[in-house]
């Protein structure tokens, strides 16, 4: 592997071990944290470092450990792990700088290749991202109804509530989510709020 290193952030010790084991186990060097405010003490000395940590720990939870990274001005790509997946907490976590949202149980190779992109970002240039023309260009075949359901899911919004403030059923959410998902070539739902994120789409 490259010359860079995950950092694990998980309150469970049964979870940082077989996190650590498993990305060792594929190449990856790997050091643990007990705790997100353990991890924040050290990170401005992390030079080459990717972030895994889990979403809800009882001293700082996964969102804010990214917020205070980002307030620092530390650029550590960044993973959100979670038991407890849903829309609005995967939001929060992309606009508070997470390249992905994992829920569990999921399967070694999602995590790995998670792990994989984070880690490209540390070399990537912005030329080597989608730029914001070619984002605003795919949002322009969107129609207005996809847009408005866009919004909402950026908002942080549940399928039943962008239905609801729509007018219209959740089944003809999801079937206007696909079609946006689609059309903006997005993978995920992480890749999606992101592209919406880098053309302020959603941002107040």
């Amino acid at each position: 592997m490259d010359d860079y290193t995950v950092h694990i952030v998980d309150d469970e010790e049964a979870v940082r071990k077989s996190l650590a084991f498993l990305l060792t186990m594929s190449g990856f060097t790997v050091r643990v944290h007990e705790s997100a405010t353990g991890f924040l003490a050290v990170a401005p000395t992390i030079r080459n470092g990717c972030l895994v940590t889990d979403l809800r720990m009882p001293d700082m939870n996964g969102v804010e450990l990214l917020c205070n990274l980002k307030l620092a001005d530390l650029r550590i790509p960044s993973i959100v792990i979670t038991g407890h997946g849903d829309v609005p907490m995967a939001v929060e976590a992309m606009k508070a700088g997470a390249l992905d949202f994992i829920e569990k149980p999921f399967e070694d190779e999602i995590l790995i290749e998670a792990v994989k992109r984070a880690a490209a970002q540390l070399t990537e240039t912005p030329d080597d991202l989608d730029d914001t023309s070619t984002i605003r260009a795919r949002l322009e075949e969107l129609t207005d109804r996809e847009r408005q359901v866009l919004s909402g899911v950026v908002a942080g919004l549940a399928n039943k509530t962008i239905a609801y403030n729509l007018n219209i059923s959740p089944r003809t959410v999801e079937v206007h989510r696909a079609n946006v998902m689609a059309k903006m070539k997005a993978k995920s739902l992480p890749e999606l709020v992101r592209m919406a994120l880098s053309v302020k789409l959603g941002i107040d």
